[in-house]
């Protein structure tokens, strides 16, 4: 069964657009079956929706075309010729390939980032939780964790502190040379906010505020670093006390307000503040951008950052890729074993019906009483004339209808010598 990779990513289509067709966490479930449901010839899919990319994996019935363009088209409400023009689309071992480099960090924005492995994994999970995952697609995320994990292991790549956290971080301190003395609000309560506030204490800032719209997810997380939670209700009148905000949530809603933020650099008396939205959809209203004293930036702003400190994953990415490529065709190769288990078990069932027809006989003869070696002898020869009288006719019908194919399959398969009678000729 063909398997589709599908996606649209940041090398592909700018944030405008990614928001657009963002596939919001919690509606995954819904959207994996009304996707297996609606597109004709899908039997299994699984859907990666991040803020750098949505994919779509697909194991169909058909390959010449699976109108998934459609689908996105229609699904988000998105012109079907701006979606053709960002889409990209892998087959089989390509598209087995990849997936392992995304699960690897390879296609990441930021060169061996390691939260796409876990979103990934979650993406897997949430597929089985749905039950739109099949064994083709089980065995593709299987095999894909399994690499990613290798490369993760033998290879450098993540070695270097480089991610979209680092580099937002890394942004705040050419905006103010010293952050010890800054107070920074953080929006949201996931892994990304959790690791920006790793690299703000490692900067020596600790005045640090988390608002999330689960009150108790921020007091959580606000506990691990002493600082303050607020809800996202919360943060319009607190706003004006904080130098830097940076939000990464799953809303699907404008989160901060152009009038909001001007409302809150008037009471700062034009102190400049710093904004890193790195979601999308985005948190933060794009027009707050044109406020002075304002320095706003998405996450596509963060890629020249990210270049300048990814030198040292190169080297381990070229390893990398050797380590995705040989996950590929180990892919392709279990899946020829996985579709050809059925002949394999049918095979092995009628070997061992042979021989339990075999062995029934020889022990009835033990009990009457007959010679033990000779009920061996017949034994042995009876279950090697039943064990190749089928290969045999083949062999005979192969022969005389000169199907050469057959022939070399048989030497293979029984490991025969082209000409036999070399050894009997070299052994006189």
């Amino acid at each position: 069964m063909p398997i589709l990779a599908y996606g649209i990513n940041y090398k592909t289509a700018p944030i405008e657009f990614r928001e657009r067709i963002a596939l919001p966490a919690e509606d995954l479930h819904r959207t994996l079956l009304a996707l297996k449901t609606t597109i004709p010839g899908v039997r299994e899919t699984a859907i990666l929706s991040t803020c750098n990319r949505v994919e779509i994996y697909c194991a169909t019935d058909i390959q010449d075309h699976v109108p998934v363009h459609e689908w996105l088209s229609s699904h988000c409400s998105v012109p079907i010729d701006e979606v053709q023009l960002a889409a990209y689309f892998h087959w089989d071992q390509d598209a087995a390939w990849h997936m392992m480099r995304v699960a690897s960090g390879l296609d990441s924005q930021v060169l061996g980032e390691p939260q796409i492995m876990g979103q990934l994994k979650n993406a897997y999970q949430v597929a089985r939780d749905a039950g739109t995952l099949g064994p083709q697609l089980n065995l593709l995320c299987q095999t894909t964790l399994n690499t990613a994990k290798k490369v993760r292991t033998d290879t450098d790549i993540g070695k270097n502190p480089v991610s979209v956290a680092f580099a937002a971080v890394a942004l705040a301190r050419q905006i103010f040379s010293v952050l010890a003395n800054k107070r920074a609000l953080l929006i949201g309560a996931g892994e990304t906010i959790d690791l920006v506030a790793q690299h703000l204490t490692s900067q020596g800032m600790h005045n640090l505020c988390i608002a999330n719209r689960t009150l108790e997810h921020a007091e959580q997380l606000a506990k691990k670093y002493q600082a303050h939670a607020l809800t996202l209700e919360q943060i319009p009148e607190q706003l004006a006390n904080f130098d830097i905000v940076i939000s990464s949530t799953g809303s699907t809603e404008v989160i901060l307000k152009k009038q909001e933020i001007q409302a809150a650099v008037v009471q700062r008396k034009r102190q400049p503040m710093f904004i890193v939205d790195i979601a999308v959809p985005r948190d933060i209203d794009p027009k707050a951008g044109e406020l002075e004293d304002v320095f706003l930036y998405v996450i596509d702003d963060l890629t020249e950052i990210i270049e300048e400190n990814i030198s040292g994953r190169k080297l381990a990415a070229e390893e990398a890729e050797l380590m995705v490529q040989a996950g590929a065709v180990q892919f392709v190769q279990q899946r020829a074993i996985h579709d050809n288990q059925e002949i394999l078990t049918a095979f092995r069932s009628s070997a061992e019906a042979v021989q339990q027809q075999a062995l029934d006989h020889a022990l009835k003869q033990v009990r009457r009483g007959e010679d033990p070696i000779s009920v061996i002898e017949n034994l042995a020869r009876s279950l090697t004339n039943k064990l190749i009288h089928h290969p045999t006719l083949a062999i005979r019908d192969a022969s005389a209808n000169g199907e050469s194919e057959v022939i070399n399959a048989v030497r293979k398969l029984y490991r025969l010598s082209d000409k036999p009678s070399d050894k009997n000729e070299s052994d006189t």
